[in-house]
């Protein structure tokens, strides 16, 4: 390899650190285009009606809601059921709340997909393409929320988690949750809108909601987004996470690991290949066959 070979190889390599573009691309996207639900946890009965609608939509568990005493417990999502409704004694009575993908801005499982299989869309859902996934299971270990789910069980596992009904929304319909519910506890709208609607209802009703809107700005932001009439932490939400969102915190590390699993490599086989032809040339140069000698 001569030296341009050996600079064309190392430049070739360097493009890999545009793998940092996925980064850069969520944060320059308008949140405003997001699309997004607005959960008032001070409109929900528990009926549960947006859990049957999820599983008839999705193909997934369909809950016996009548039968079977769920709501006694506190339960989490699973990868047979992308939401579920919990019951919380607070001290304003009990408290019914809604649980599934928050569908971050930043989406920290998306960021720390390596195949983009966990996807944050243009329009604001999150979703989950197997066709590219490796089934590493990053995209678990990165979600503040616990969300995504591994089919342990099965010989073709997928990752589940909410994916806002992304399909009806391509079909210009609202998510399968947000129709079924009876009490108008769901909105689906830009994610703008939810926010001045919920803000909107905190300042005509001071006295009704805590003033928060849990999602607004925890990690960055999400899809969901919540009003409530008792702090957070008392009806099963973290409130530990801070504002930043998280691939903030790995964005330098994430920039600069491509270059490191394939520019590195890439230079030090330049090095050898120039080492190599030095050597060569060298040897050629005292060769006694080729000056002439005898033999």
């Amino acid at each position: 390899m001569d030296r341009r070979g050996f600079l064309k190889t190392t430049l070739v390599a360097g493009t890999a650190a545009l793998a940092g573009n996925q980064v850069q691309a969520q944060e320059t996207r308008n949140p405003e285009e997001f699309v997004g639900i607005l959960v008032d946890t001070t409109r929900c009965i528990g009926c549960r009606a947006c859990e049957v609608a999820c599983g008839e939509e999705h193909d997934l568990l369909v809950p016996d809601v009548i039968n079977d005493g769920a709501l006694e417990a506190q339960r989490t999502t699973s990868d047979k059921q992308w939401m579920v409704v919990n019951k919380h004694e607070t001290e304003k009575g009990d408290v019914y709340v809604k649980r599934q993908c928050m569908h971050c801005y930043q989406a920290a499982c998306a960021t720390a997909c390596p195949t983009i299989a966990m996807e944050k869309t243009k329009k604001g859902p999150v979703i989950w393409d197997g066709g590219k996934c490796l089934g590493c299971r990053f995209c678990m270990v990165s979600c503040p929320f616990d969300m995504p789910k591994f089919e342990y069980g099965s010989w073709n596992p997928k990752l589940q988690k909410c994916t806002m009904c992304f399909e009806r929304l391509q079909a210009g319909q609202k998510p399968a949750c947000v129709k079924a519910c009876p009490t108008d506890t769901l909105i689906f709208g830009t994610r703008a809108d939810n926010l001045e609607i919920a803000r909107h209802r905190i300042y005509s009703h001071p006295d009704k909601y805590v003033h928060q809107i849990y999602g607004e700005h925890e990690v960055g932001g999400t899809g969901y987004i919540y009003l409530s009439a008792v702090p957070f932490d008392q009806i099963g939400f973290r409130t530990d996470l801070g504002n930043k969102p998280y691939p903030e915190y790995t964005k330098e590390f994430l920039y600069a690991v491509p270059m490191v699993l394939f520019g590195v490599p890439a230079f030090l086989l330049g090095l050898n290949a120039l080492a190599g032809s030095s050597n060569s040339a060298e040897g050629e140069a005292f060769d006694p066959d080729r000056e002439g000698g005898e033999g």
